[in-house]
């Protein structure tokens, strides 16, 4: 079984807002890109922690067979790097990370890879369903998919450590 987990806003959120609650968090992303689209600093990547204990529940699907697999939204080399390093700085179980190439969407990674699960956020801070994978995907492939969607920021603790009981949200 593969699965691939969106990577920012799912499995990682900002260190500088971990302690805030998930509207607050959302909140403070909106800010974020606010402040970068007007000039202001880069959002620093490497700062992302782990949402919950996401780390742990990855290694428990592991253990029972799946291969976990990684979608990031970042598409410049340097970012790219910074969002595997956090993976890695925080002992996330070893797995491919994948991002759009120039002139892809996050449909056509999803399809590139077919996993069998997807698992990403709601996007509720940058405009919620049309900046989602899943519902992007060709139907022909959706029906091959399985889709778990979650509140954005708001991690994968409540999910089933039974990879075998994760729900479905399929259309």
């Amino acid at each position: 079984m593969r699965i691939l987990v969106f990577t920012e806003g799912t499995l990682l959120i900002g260190g500088d807002v971990a302690h805030l609650s998930r509207q607050e968090r959302i909140r403070a992303v909106q800010e974020k890109i606010a402040r970068q689209a007007t000039g202001g600093p880069p959002i620093d990547f490497s700062a992302e922690v782990p949402a919950g204990n996401a780390v742990e529940k990855l290694h428990a699907w592991r253990r029972q067979g799946a291969e976990i697999l990684y979608l990031t939204s970042r598409t410049r080399p340097d970012e790219i790097e910074a969002i595997r390093s956090v993976l890695d700085r925080f002992g996330f179980p070893v797995g491919e990370l994948f991002f759009r190439r120039t002139g892809e969407a996050y449909s056509d990674v999803a399809e590139r890879v077919l996993p069998d699960i997807l698992i990403e956020d709601d996007c509720e801070s940058i405009g919620g369903e049309v900046e989602m994978t899943y519902p992007h995907i060709r139907p022909e492939l959706k029906a091959t998919i399985k889709s778990i969607v979650i509140p954005e920021a708001g991690g994968i603790d409540h999910l089933p450590d039974d990879v075998a009981a994760l729900p479905d949200y399929r259309d």
